[in-house]
């Protein structure tokens, strides 16, 4: 998964879709988010459950332990050590969701310059996508200390003709069960392991190459390139 995203929504487009019934912590105001070209460091809306209610908070994209100020915080992790290894140890048991509506990865099609795609859902719903965190607790302010990371599976299929690599993300079933805290840690590994959405879930196309500026924010850059669908033959 290339390090770009849209989250344009609002957030309670996004509580519609993750259709829990819990009351409903926002810290991240009521308008929508508008950001159609985010990038690592970027500060996104999650969710993730404390106690009995569902918080949303805005989250920078990328964290790393204390112990490793010396590297860039990374903005993924790898759904096949994420549970196990030392570095994202201290994350694993605080679980996230982060609601986007689409992602871009870029493809070397043997041009000059690598071709951008954008990924969506093929009904148009926000994606949920499975994340881990430090993040700010309920009537805490945040710390530099917070980040988020995106866990990120194999892709298969047709996808693989994309990039290698995507968001395991989740049905709202699923995505309410990996939020809740009383779900075992056994459960969740299983979950993102071998439950994330299938390819058969999305569609993908060519957008244009101003994608590659993250200063560019324009609703414009998540419509199809004109080389997706070429001007008709006029003669």
């Amino acid at each position: 998964m290339c390090g770009r995203l849209s989250q344009y929504d609002g957030i309670h487009d996004f509580v519609a879709a993750l259709s829990m019934p819990n009351a409903l912590i926002n810290n991240t105001g009521d308008l929508p988010f508008e950001r159609y070209n985010a990038a690592p460091t970027t500060q996104l809306a999650i969710f993730h459950q404390e106690g009995q209610y569902l918080q949303a908070d805005m989250v920078r994209w990328g964290w790393r332990p204390h112990w490793a100020k010396d590297r860039a915080a990374p903005i993924n992790a790898r759904v096949e050590n994420v549970a196990h290894g030392s570095f994202f140890r201290a994350i694993w048991p605080h679980r996230a969701i982060i609601a986007i509506n689409n992602w871009f990865e870029w493809v070397d099609e043997g041009g000059p310059r690598k071709q951008p795609y954008l990924i969506r859902r093929r009904d148009r719903a926000p994606i949920l996508c499975a994340a881990i965190g430090q993040y700010p607790s309920a009537g805490r302010e945040p710390t530099e200390n917070n980040g988020f990371v995106i866990i990120t599976a194999d892709s298969v299929g047709g996808m693989v003709d994309i990039h290698d690599r995507r968001p395991v993300t989740l049905s709202p079933e699923l995505a309410r069960e990996w939020l809740e805290p009383s779900t075992p840690k056994e459960r969740a590994e299983q979950m993102v392991l071998l439950q994330g959405e299938p390819t058969e879930a999305f569609e993908w196309f060519k957008v244009d190459r101003a994608i590659g500026n993250v200063r560019n924010q324009s609703p414009e850059l998540i419509k199809p390139s004109a080389a997706e669908h070429p001007a008709p033959d006029l003669f």
